[in-house]
């Protein structure tokens, strides 16, 4: 982003005039929630979106998060109100809105090329929506200006996209969501387009702007480390349906079933057989009987004695030992097949000795180097029952 008028990390992202306090205090008081009740979303005889509820808090920032073709974006778009719900209630506040359309629901959405003008102006971009609404020129005038002079751009307002940098352009798309005072925000994966770099700090910048407007965020992502960072509420979708909601925490401490333990990363999962279930004050411990592998004890609920299930150690949560004869619970033994330096973190890949399953073993470079193996070393692996969750589906 540029330099002029990009914040230091320290400094706040709106500033602190008696204008943006008081765009500040009419935003939050007008955000509202957005609640979806069954909702199932067709394209002829293909589902799209199966049955989903849903409740966001109004003043949230809420991640719809899952693979292309989950169903996010029809999310996003259906609460938009750019697709239509095929069954079910969509709310927004209190108000029911499934036959309203995009103009009468009171949100804005920034999309993921940010959908600019190119032959418009920055101000000109920004005033667009309420032009569009008939609004009066003094009072458009009035809004735009103290817009661009919340976001920062007061003094590139005559300049057109293609002369502005990719942080510029997001704060012209955010600028012109924000000037029609929606009381819901959809944003379109709107990081994609930006490197590395400025990703981070725009997005930095994109959940400091929400607290300080205090309105209701929603945003579809692909990227676990996006949502991680931004969200009060993660939404993970997979084949039109979600698959579990939670805080960043609790997604990616305690993942809800095999495909959200895969899909936010580095999580060895095993499938076996329950045992026994065990009842401690810290909550049932189940015991998963894995063919030719081990005996591993991990926490979770729904266990029955009988069932096939499968349970997940995330591969910064185990131990790498020398070679001993893995016979105590929560052990394997594995063979070391490549060792790759990533900076910060060293990534280890093992084959298990037994059923040659792939494992993955992460540790900080540093610990790395005081300890290291070798490629083609045989070595043991184990975790505390804490670290290993329980999968039922």
């Amino acid at each position: 982003m540029n330099s002029s008028v990009s914040p230091s990390r320290s400094d706040p992202v709106i500033s602190s005039t008696p204008t943006a306090s008081r765009w500040q205090e009419e935003l939050a008081s007008h955000t509202a929630g957005v609640v979806l009740r069954s909702v199932t979303k067709k394209y002829g005889s293909v589902v799209a979106v199966e049955n989903i509820s849903l409740d966001i808090p109004a003043g949230s920032y809420t991640c719809l998060l899952g693979p292309s073709g989950c169903g996010k974006t029809t999310t996003l778009r259906m609460i938009a109100g750019h697709e239509e719900v095929t069954s079910g209630e969509l709310l927004i506040g209190e108000r029911r809105v499934n036959d309203l359309p995009p103009a009468q629901r009171n949100t804005a959405m920034m999309f993921q090329n940010y959908a600019l003008f190119p032959h418009k102006t920055v101000w000109e971009n920004v005033e667009f929506g309420l032009k569009m609404r008939d609004m009066p020129k003094a009072e458009r005038t009035q809004r735009v200006n103290e817009m661009l002079e919340i976001v920062g751009l007061t003094k590139f307002a005559d300049r057109k996209p293609a002369k502005l940098s990719g942080g510029q352009q997001q704060r012209t798309a955010l600028a012109r969501a924000l000037v029609t005072r929606p009381q819901v925000l959809l944003l379109d994966e709107p990081l994609s387009a930006l490197d590395e770099n400025l990703r981070i700090k725009t997005r930095s910048e994109l959940r400091k702007l929400q607290k300080q407007f205090g309105m209701t965020f929603i945003q579809v992502t692909h990227g676990q480390d996006e949502a991680f960072a931004l969200s009060d509420q993660i939404v993970v979708m997979d084949h039109g349906r979600i698959d579990q909601i939670g805080t960043p925490d609790q997604i990616f401490k305690t993942p809800a079933s095999r495909f959200v333990a895969r899909f936010v990363g580095d999580n060895n999962i095993f499938v076996g057989k329950v045992t026994d279930v065990l009842s401690e004050p810290m909550g049932a411990v189940v015991q998963l009987d894995v063919d030719r592998v081990g005996t591993f004890l991990c926490r979770g609920e729904a266990a029955e004695v009988g069932m096939t299930a499968a349970c997940c150690v995330r591969s910064d949560c185990m131990q790498l030992l020398p070679y001993t004869a893995a016979t105590a619970p929560n052990q394997l033994t594995a063979r070391i097949t490549a060792i790759e330096f990533t900076g910060y973190v060293t990534r280890v890949s093992l084959l298990t000795e037994a059923t040659g399953e792939e494992i993955t073993y992460k540790v900080r470079s540093y610990d790395w180097v005081a300890r290291p193996a070798q490629e083609g070393q045989l070595v043991t692996l184990s975790w505390t029952t804490e670290n290993c969750v329980f999968l039922p589906h």
